[in-house]
C-alpha cells in the first residue's frame, strides 16, 4: 500500500537524478552514486530520506533489501510527464538522416516507411514500429489497362502515394462467358493494334474520370450517365472498379513494418531466451494485437502516446514502454510511427525520434 505524499522540488530532483542514473547503469541506484555523480547539493543523509520519501509514494522499489532502488512504472510516469522535455538535438539529427537517406522522389512508399524504420531502431537503439497507411484515404493517381495475352488484360493502379496494385482480369468467354455478356462490349478484337488502341482510349478516360478519387469511393461511382462512346463501357466499369474497390479495402489493421530486433537483445532486460521468444511471436505473429496500441485514435489529444510496462495491456511488452505518434495526410491520421524499448529507455531521445519521423512521414505524404 502506497502513502499519499506531496513531492518537493527536491524529491523531484532524487527522482530525475535517480532515473537517470538506473537508465545509464541498469544497476540499482544509492545515495552515494548520486552525490558522487548529481550536484544535488544535500547530504547522503538527505537523499536516502528523500529516496524513502519516493519509494513510499511507490515511485521508486527495492528489488532485493540490501540493494539500491530503482524506478516504478509510477516513477518513469512521472518523469515524462513532468521531469523532461524531448531532445531537440536528437529530433534535428533524426530529420537530417532522415532527409539525407530516404529518396521521396524515386521510392515507393513501403520503401520510404521500410527505410525510416531502419534508421530510427538505429538511431534510438530499440525496435521500431511502423503501419503501413490505411488505405481509406488513399486516392489514386493514374489507371492503365494493358493486353497480357489474348483473353487477359491487366488493371495497374498508382496511388497518390506511390504504390502500385495490379488486377489480372480474365475477358475470355471460354472461361467467363456470362462476364463477357454482361459488359455487352468486344474488347477483344482480333487485331492487336485494335485493342491496344481501345484499351488507350479507355484508359485516358478512366484517369480523366477518376484522377484523385479516393479507392473507397470507386464501388459507389454512377456509370448511368457516360458519354455516348463510352456508354457501351457501363457494365464493364461498373464490375472491374467495384472488383478493384473490394480488394483494396482496408482489414481491421495494416501490416506493421518491424526493424531493430537485434538492437535490443544486448540489453539485460531481454536476457532471458524465453521472453524474447514470447515478444517475437507478438512483433511477427499476433501484430493485430498491437495494432490498435500503435494506431492513433483520431480523438486523443497528445501528439505522442507514451505507455509505460504495466500500462500496456499484452503481457509480452509489460517490462517495455511503447512511444508512438501518428504521422498524417490532408491532417488526417493514417498511420503511426512507434519505438518499442525496456523501461529504462532513454525517453527524451525516443520520444524526439518519434515526434521527428511522424512530421517527416506527414510531410512526405502531403
Amino acid at each position: 500500500m502506497f502513502t499519499q505524499v506531496h513531492l518537493t522540488e527536491r524529491h523531484h530532483h532524487i527522482l530525475w537524478a535517480t532515473i537517470r542514473h538506473y537508465i545509464a547503469t541498469a544497476e540499482p541506484v544509492g545515495s552515494k552514486a548520486l552525490v558522487e555523480e548529481y550536484n544535488l547539493k544535500v547530504s547522503p543523509a538527505t537523499i536516502r530520506n528523500g529516496m524513502g520519501v519516493l519509494e513510499r509514494a511507490g515511485l521508486l522499489y527495492q528489488p532485493h533489501t540490501s540493494a539500491g532502488r530503482i524506478p516504478s512504472d509510477s516513477g518513469y510516469r512521472i518523469y515524462v510527464d513532468k521531469l523532461i522535455t524531448p531532445s531537440e538535438t536528437f529530433a534535428d539529427e533524426a530529420l537530417q538522416l532522415l532527409r539525407e537517406q530516404l529518396n521521396l522522389k524515386n521510392c515507393s512508399l513501403e520503401a520510404v516507411l521500410r527505410g525510416a524504420s531502419q534508421i530510427l531502431s538505429t538511431l534510438s537503439g530499440y525496435i521500431t514500429l511502423v503501419t503501413l497507411p490505411k488505405t481509406v484515404t488513399t486516392r489514386l493517381r493514374h489507371l492503365h489497362l494493358v493486353s497480357i495475352e489474348p483473353g487477359k488484360i491487366m488493371l495497374v493502379v498508382v496511388t497518390d502515394s506511390y504504390q502500385t496494385q495490379s488486377s489480372l482480369i480474365d475477358l475470355s468467354p471460354a472461361n467467363s462467358p456470362s462476364d463477357s455478356q454482361a459488359m455487352g462490349v468486344n474488347l477483344l478484337p482480333e487485331d492487336q493494334e485494335v485493342l491496344e488502341q481501345e484499351l488507350q482510349l479507355l484508359s485516358n478516360f478512366l484517369n480523366a474520370q477518376l484522377r484523385g478519387k479516393s479507392i473507397s469511393e470507386l464501388s459507389i461511382l454512377d456509370w448511368s450517365e457516360l458519354d455516348r462512346e463510352f456508354q457501351c463501357y457501363s457494365d464493364f466499369l461498373r464490375k472491374l472498379l467495384t472488383d478493384l474497390s473490394f480488394r483494396s479495402q482496408t482489414p481491421e489493421y495494416t501490416r506493421i513494418l518491424i526493424s531493430g530486433i537485434a538492437e535490443v537483445l544486448h540489453l539485460p532486460e531481454f536476457s532471458q531466451l524465453q521472453q524474447v521468444k514470447t515478444l517475437m511471436h507478438l512483433l511477427e505473429e499476433e501484430q493485430e494485437q498491437l495494432w490498435p496500441l500503435i494506431f492513433p485514435n483520431p480523438k486523443q489529444e497528445q501528439r505522442v502516446t507514451v505507455r509505460i510496462g504495466s500500462e500496456n495491456p499484452l503481457e509480452p511488452i509489460q517490462g517495455c514502454t511503447l512511444v508512438s505518434a501518428p504521422y498524417r495526410r490532408d491532417n488526417i491520421p493514417v498511420g503511426s510511427v512507434g519505438i518499442l524499448g525496456p523501461t529504462r529507455m532513454m525517453y527524451e531521445n525516443a520520444i524526439a525520434v518519434v515526434e521527428a519521423a511522424a512530421d517527416y512521414l506527414s510531410e512526405a505524404l502531403s
